[in-house]
């Protein structure tokens, strides 16, 4: 194979790849025996022993089409979807979130086709012992940003190397954040649509709101059929919340620098507790007039958490009438911790208003800019684009520090990871299980397994990690993604334009009873009024 490609020149463990035209792909062995996937140039070859990271090389360098055409003539699977092999796990601890039993999990064609004890198979499946280990579902992260346009920047991962670093880490599903182009819902998603094609896992879309005019609440109804929580009730869309409020932020940032603090600790300072309490209660308030749930994203604070337990406790005072509602209103206010707030300050783990408010999912944020582009606020805290890792990292360190402190069961574990995010955004039974007929996103984990998370064994192309060094109890063996093992081994075999772009249906379960309470309040009112007319 012939061709003429320039390649730009960049840099990632071991994979260094100057200008020049690509004339060919090899296969080679180096002394140890380690197969090389090498590419032959016009002035030399350069070649590197991960099969994952010669695609995520030619993927960077935007000749991942030139790959892709050779197919498996060069060693790894073809791009694009693949058919998916037959799989018989062996042995293990299925955990759903309702049930753990030991049994066999048998998967054909992306599918789970049995879930039983002592299956047999033929000479043509793929067996994996999971004996002495858990069968779990894949994770379900919800909430991501991934090649997202911030600041004057742009997130270091894209769709590919974000999910490539989820697999490695047990997450086979995950939500991005739709950013609409000047205020089109339209526009932003087909932008998005660009930015996922080179998917290797399943995904789905949030959309956000940043103006409000009849064109976007036009919007709105294409988006969820094919400002406001009224109208978001009327279209079973689940209104999501960044609870912060801007006009104190500013005058606090406005104070920090006043005050010579330029560092970022004045991020931090800028935005105490009180303020995303404050806007936590207001956005609660509002759903509760408008009697439609509600779901507050990156919980950061336990004043966000009270507010949020309060509610949940005392279930829904609509309009300050009594009257009773169906028990499933009762869990209408969801709120979203991350995983970096969880485990950087895990006192709060142990307060009774986390365990109301906020133990139904875990999501990450995950927002990665390298240390080059957060040193564009090296003299300007405001200037620090936002944000951390944690898409590969989340499943390891909710089962470390929630599971292994005894704080939640394997059972809870999998509710936490997977099931109550599938549930909330209308993907359960498919995600969030392994049942017969849900897709085959699972992962085999050992509990008893250990690992140092460090940037230089990380599957993101961030420079650094902001777990750098914690030891963690438990570990992700195997990931299997639509029926296709990804990870196994310590080794990761993601293909650019595998992942699926997954519909999330209106009117999940927090709808369940709404109408109901809507009747009775109307009924309830006895009004308006009917008066005499005067005579005169």
């Amino acid at each position: 194979m012939a061709c003429a490609v320039q390649l730009a020149g960049w840099d990632r463990l071991g994979c260094v790849l100057t200008v020049f035209s690509v004339v060919g792909l090899e296969l080679d062995q180096d002394a140890a025996g380690f197969v090389l996937f090498c590419v032959v140039g016009g002035v030399g070859r350069v070649c590197v022993r991960s099969w994952f990271w010669f695609v995520v090389c030619l993927e960077k360098l935007n000749v991942v089409g030139l790959f892709c055409d050779a197919g498996s003539e060069y060693g790894g699977p073809q791009c694009g979807i693949q058919s998916s092999s037959k799989i018989l796990i062996k042995g293990g601890t299925v955990v759903n979130a309702h049930h753990q039993q030991i049994a066999d999990v048998y998967v054909e064609d992306g599918i789970v086709v049995a879930v039983q004890p002592n299956i047999n198979v033929g000479d043509d499946v793929k067996v994996l012992d999971a004996t002495g280990k858990f069968v779990m579902p894949g994770g379900i992260d919800p909430h991501t940003h991934l090649a997202m346009e911030f600041m004057g920047s742009e997130t270091i991962d894209d769709f590919f190397s974000g999910q490539a670093a989820a697999l490695a880490g047990g997450t086979t599903m995950h939500i991005d954040f739709v950013i609409p182009i000047n205020g089109s819902l339209t526009a932003g998603f087909e932008a998005y649509e660009k930015k996922a094609k080179n998917s290797c896992m399943d995904y789905g879309f949030h959309m956000a709101i940043t103006k409000w005019d009849e064109v976007v609440s036009d919007e709105m109804e294409v988006m969820v059929k094919e400002k406001g929580f009224k109208r978001c009730k009327s279209l079973g869309a689940l209104a999501m919340v960044h609870a912060e409020n801007g006009d104190a932020v500013f005058e606090g940032q406005k104070r920090m620098i006043e005050l010579g603090i330029t560092g970022p600790e004045g991020h931090a300072l800028s935005r105490p507790p009180l303020l995303e309490g404050e806007a936590t209660t207001r956005a609660i308030r509002l759903a509760e007039f408008v009697n439609t749930p509600l779901y507050v994203v990156h919980v950061m604070s336990m004043d966000a958490m009270e507010e949020i337990a309060k509610a949940r406790k005392a279930g829904p005072n609509f309009l300050n009438t009594t009257i009773p509602l169906c028990d499933s209103c009762r869990q209408r206010v969801i709120g979203e911790p991350v995983v970096s707030g969880l485990v950087l300050d895990d006192s709060w783990l142990w307060h009774s208003d986390f365990v109301t408010a906020a133990k139904q999912l875990v999501g990450t944020d995950h927002c990665a800019f390298n240390s080059t582009q957060k040193a564009f606020g090296i003299d300007d805290f405001r200037k620090i684009p936002n944000g951390v890792n944690g898409i590969e990292e989340r499943m390891h360190l909710v089962w470390d520090t929630m599971v292994e402190s005894g704080q939640i069961s394997v059972t809870d574990y999998v509710r936490l990871t997977s099931t109550e995010c599938a549930r909330i955004f209308n993907v359960y039974p498919r995600k969030g299980a392994i049942l017969v007929g849900s897709d085959a996103d699972i992962i085999i984990f050992n509990p008893n397994s250990s690992f140092e998370i460090t940037a230089r064994s990380h599957h993101s192309r961030l420079d650094t990690n902001v777990y750098e060094g914690r030891r963690v109890k438990g570990k992700v063996e195997v990931t299997i993604a639509g029926g296709r093992v990804v990870w196994e081994n310590d080794e990761l075999k993601a293909v650019p334009g595998s992942g699926k772009f997954i519909e999330m249906r209106p009117f999940n379960y927090l709808f369940h009873g709404l109408d109901k309470a809507d009747a009775k309040y109307l009924s309830s009112l006895q009004a308006p009024v009917k008066r005499l007319k005067s005579s005169t």
